[in-house]
């Protein structure tokens, strides 16, 4: 190893401890010219140095200060997994959408208008929404049973079953300032989540949605539905920019229906994987981290989004 000071990985976490831990562990374990440790910060001024060559972000979607911090940082040149800039365009709604355009099997999915803004308004700021809302030509587009659930990515938030337009008018008017979407349920035992590291390594794994917790064994999927999987995974998650991403299916009457795009941030914890699924996430990230603190490749800003969903498509 030369003499030079190593490039440095910054982890911007929250409530976790696992996960974080092996992987700094790993980075420095390897003595590859490359550390990796916790980020401190206490304020971003508009010219001040970034010292990292690549920041691993796992909690911005929650602290906005992070956000910006992460953005200021790509504009220093630091590699972020994953990319700030296109954190605007993540939403479930937009991701479903995108899915649909990519010819990926999604469920019927409306978005709903917000019940409530934080911001003071008058009825004329709503102006532009229809009113009454056509209740029951969105049940029949999207079927029954349909879940409301936040628009908003990652984690289990809130999710409400509905079976009629009594049930999902009385969710949606104690929904406050959310934004919802309503989702066909595709009935099935069979989840499956698909985690995407690098836009490049894909580990599929079966989830067991009563329990909370991931089965050892390979999911029992034909080869033709498992590279399926796999080729859906990655073209959203390359459309997106992301290297870090777990994508969400279910499988019903041997087809793949993608009903959740992306969680760049999803939960790594020993507890939950089974100890071969969290090694490959931490061997599996700390390789790609390396690599870009080493050699890192271009990242592209919402202006290059286009050409990102069209290259999406030619995922071999």
């Amino acid at each position: 190893m030369s003499n030079d000071k190593p490039r440095q990985i910054g982890l911007l976490i929250g409530r976790e401890w696992s996960w974080p831990s092996a992987f700094i562990t790993e980075v420095n374990r390897r003595d590859e010219g490359v550390v990796a440790e916790f980020i401190k910060l206490g304020g971003t001024f508009m010219d001040g140095p970034c010292p990292y060559a690549v920041i691993i972000d796992r909690m911005s979607h929650e602290i906005p200060y992070y956000r910006t911090y992460l953005k200021y940082a790509a504009l220093q040149g630091v590699y972020v997994v994953n990319n700030p800039f296109m954190a605007s365009a993540d939403d479930k709604f937009f991701g479903i959408a995108l899915s649909n355009k990519l010819d990926i099997r999604t469920p019927r999915t409306v978005a709903l208008p917000n019940k409530r803004v934080e911001t003071e308004n008058v009825p004329e700021s709503f102006r532009n929404l229809v009113y009454p809302m056509d209740w029951q030509g969105i049940i029949d587009y999207v079927g029954v049973p349909a879940v409301l659930k936040d628009i908003h990515t990652g984690g289990r938030r809130l999710a409400h079953r509905v079976h009629n337009v009594d049930e999902l008018i009385r969710w949606y008017d104690e929904s406050d300032t959310l934004t919802l979407v309503l989702q066909e349920v595709i009935d099935s035992d069979i989840h499956v989540h698909c985690f995407v590291v690098g836009q490049e390594k894909v580990l599929l794994v079966q989830y067991q949605r009563e329990e909370n917790s991931y089965l050892a064994e390979k999911p029992e999927l034909d080869e033709e539905l498992s590279d399926r999987l796999t080729r859906a995974a990655l073209m959203v998650t390359r459309a997106y920019d992301y290297d870090i991403n777990m994508i969400e299916f279910v499988i019903h009457n041997g087809r793949g229906y993608l009903i959740n795009p992306t969680n760049p941030a999803p939960e790594l914890d020993i507890n939950l994987l089974t100890a071969s699924h969290f090694g490959w996430c931490v061997n599996e990230i700390a390789t790609f981290a390396i690599q870009m603190a080493l050699h890192p490749r271009p990242q592209f800003n919402n202006a290059d989004w286009h050409k990102a969903v069209v290259a999406a498509t030619t995922v071999t």
